[in-house]
C-alpha cells in the first residue's frame, strides 16, 4: 500500500439553505486500501461524496488527487479521472437491458465506412463482468423487470466495467444476500491488489471489520477521527458517531396481543408465491425472514394490492377483502413501508409536507380545495413526533437522510390511520441511531394495538423484534415459531 494518498480533502466546507453539511473536512483515500466512511443519516457522507464525483462544489477547501490540487466540475470529469460511484439509489435506465445500462455513453463502434454500435461486444463484455461477479443473469433482461438484489450487482458490474482509480461504494450489501455479499467481499479484496482505492460506506458495522483496513466517522459534518480497523470497537465507532453509547438496540417488550386483524388463507400469486397462511393480531410484531429472493416482497404487494393474486384469501377485521390497487388497501386501514422507498414510497421532487399527506387528501378537503392550515398542523405534528430531521417541512424529500425518509414514509401511513402496517426492511440504509429510533417507533405502535408485519433480511433484527416469525424459501412458508424456541440456526436452516 502506498503511503502517499492518492485521494486528498483539505478542510472542505459545503452549505445549502439552512444547514452547513460540511465543517472543514480532511479526509485522506490510499491505493490498495479499503477506506470505511461510518457515520449517522445526515453527517455528511453522502455530500462528500457527491463533492468527489463532481456533482456538487466545495465552498471552501481544496481537494488533491494524484498529488495536484483539481476541480471536479461535473460527473463527466470525475469519471474520466477514474472515479466510480455505485450510489446506494440506483442509477439506471428501467426502459433499457443491462448491457446498455454498463456501455451507456461509451458504446463500442465497429465498421470502417459506416460506424455502428458493436452489440455483440457489449454483451459479450457485459456477460463477462457478470461473470466475475458470480451474477447469472441474461445481459439482454430489463432493468425494470429484475428485483432489488439484482439491480445492485447490476450497479456494482457497471463501475467494474472500467479501470476505475477510486471505486466508491455506498451501502453496497444493504440488497445482497450473504453468498452475495461473500462474492463481493472476493471481488473488492481482488481490486485492492490490483491497487484501486476503495471508499467503503455501509451502516453494517459488523461487516466493516471483514472488509476495512480504515476508518473514519463523520458526525454533523465533521470529521471526528480515524485508525485503523483492527484499533477501532463496534463500541467505539458508536459513540463516535452518535456522541453516546447504546446500551440496548432492540427494544422489545413483553406486551398483549389482541384479536386477529388479518389473516391470509392459501394465498398464491402466479410466478411468485404460493400456498401462504397466517394470521397476525393487534398487538403483535409478525418477522417474516428468509433469503433474498424468498418472495416476502411479492407477498407484501400482493396484501397491499399492488400484485395480483391467482387464489386463496385475505381477511381483514374479520371480511373478506379484495384489493384492486394499493388505494383500496390504503382506504381500507393497511399501509406499507417498501424496500425501495425511492420507487414505490415517496415523491422525490415532493416536500416533507406533501409526501406526509399524499394517501389522505380526502382527509384535508375544504370545499373545492384543501385546508392548507390543518395540513401544516398535521405534518408538524408528526415532524415532531417521529423525530423527523428537516431544515423545513417545505423542503424537498430528496435531500433528506435514508433514515428521515423513512419516517416520512411511516407518518404518511399513520396520518392515513392505518391499523396494520407492513415494514419491508426498515432499516435497510440508515444508521444505528436511526434504527434504534424505528425500533423504538415499532414498539410503540404495537403497543397502541397496531398490527405490524416486519420484513427483514437481518437475522440478529428479526430476532430482537418479532413476537413470532415465519420463514420463507422460494415463494412459501417453510416455518413458523415463536419468539422463545427460535434462534439464527433455526432461521437458516428453514430458510436454505
Amino acid at each position: 500500500m502506498k503511503s502517499e494518498p492518492i485521494l486528498r480533502f483539505e478542510g472542505i466546507i459545503k452549505q445549502f439553505p439552512g444547514v452547513v453539511a460540511l465543517k472543514g473536512v480532511n479526509f485522506e483515500l490510499r491505493e490498495g486500501e479499503v477506506h470505511v466512511l461510518v457515520g449517522a443519516n445526515g453527517a455528511g457522507k453522502s455530500t462528500l461524496v457527491k463533492i468527489l464525483a463532481g456533482v456538487y462544489q466545495p465552498d471552501a477547501g481544496r481537494i488533491i488527487f494524484d498529488g495536484k490540487p483539481v476541480t471536479m466540475k461535473t460527473p463527466e470529469q470525475a469519471f474520466e479521472m477514474g472515479i466510480s460511484i455505485v450510489y446506494q439509489n440506483f442509477n439506471l435506465i428501467g426502459k433499457m437491458d443491462i448491457g446498455q445500462n454498463i456501455f451507456l455513453n461509451r458504446e463500442p463502434l465497429k465498421g470502417r465506412l459506416i460506424r455502428r454500435i458493436d452489440w455483440e461486444r457489449i454483451y459479450s463484455e457485459t456477460q463477462s463482468v457478470l461473470e466475475r461477479l458470480h451474477v447469472n443473469i441474461d445481459p439482454k433482461s430489463k432493468i425494470d423487470d429484475l428485483p432489488v438484489a439484482d439491480l445492485q450487482m447490476v450497479e456494482i458490474a457497471k463501475a467494474l466495467a472500467v479501470q476505475s482509480r477510486i471505486l466508491v461504494l455506498d451501502e453496497p450489501t444493504s440488497s445482497l444476500s450473504g453468498q452475495e455479499t461473500d462474492e463481493l467481499f472476493s471481488r473488492i479484496s481482488q481490486l485492492k491488489e490490483e491497487g484501486v482505492a476503495i471508499l467503503y460506506i455501509s451502516h453494517r458495522l459488523e461487516e466493516i471489520k471483514r472488509i476495512g483496513d480504515r476508518v473514519t466517522v463523520f458526525r454533523d459534518g465533521e470529521g471526528m477521527g480515524s485508525g485503523n480497523i483492527e484499533d477501532m470497537s463496534v463500541q467505539k465507532i458508536i459513540k463516535m458517531m452518535l456522541g453516546r453509547d447504546i446500551k440496548k438496540i432492540y427494544p422489545w417488550r413483553a406486551r398483549e396481543t389482541g384479536e386477529e386483524i388479518l389473516s391470509v388463507n392459501n394465498l398464491a400469486s402466479s410466478n411468485a408465491f404460493s400456498d401462504i397462511s397466517f394470521s397476525l393480531r393487534t398487538g403483535e410484531i409478525l418477522g417474516i425472514s428468509g433469503l433474498v429472493g424468498a418472495k416476502r416482497t411479492e407477498l407484501a404487494h400482493a396484501i397491499f394490492g399492488a400484485l395480483p393474486i391467482g387464489s386463496g384469501q385475505v381477511r381483514f377485521k374479520g371480511r373478506t377483502v379484495e384489493f384492486r390497487s394499493p388505494k383500496d388497501a390504503i382506504h381500507a386501514g393497511i399501509g406499507l413501508l417498501p424496500e425501495d422507498k425511492a420507487k414505490h414510497g415517496m415523491f422525490e421532487i415532493l416536500s416533507v409536507a406533501s409526501n406526509v399527506t399524499s394517501a389522505g387528501l380526502k382527509l384535508l378537503k375544504k370545499g373545492l380545495g384543501l385546508d392548507l392550515n390543518k395540513e401544516k398542523g398535521v405534518v408538524e405534528e408528526y415532524k415532531e413526533k417521529l423525530n423527523i430531521m428537516t431544515p423545513s417541512t417545505k423542503t424537498q424529500i430528496e435531500s433528506l437522510s435514508g433514515g428521515n425518509q423513512q419516517k416520512v414514509v411511516l407518518a404518511k401511513s399513520l396520518f392515513t390511520n392505518s391499523e396494520v402496517l407492513i415494514f419491508d426492511e426498515p432499516t435497510k440504509g440508515i444508521d444505528v441511531g436511526a434504527k434504534e429510533e424505528i425500533y423504538n417507533l415499532m414498539i410503540e405502535l404495537a403497543g397502541n394495538g397496531k398490527g405490524i408485519i416486519m420484513i427483514s433480511s437481518e437475522l440478529p433484527e428479526i430476532l430482537g423484534m418479532s413476537d413470532r416469525i415465519l420463514v420463507m424459501k422460494e415463494g412459501r412458508v417453510t416455518a413458523e415459531m415463536s419468539r422463545e424456541e427460535a434462534n439464527q440456526e433455526k432461521l437458516l436452516e428453514a430458510a436454505l
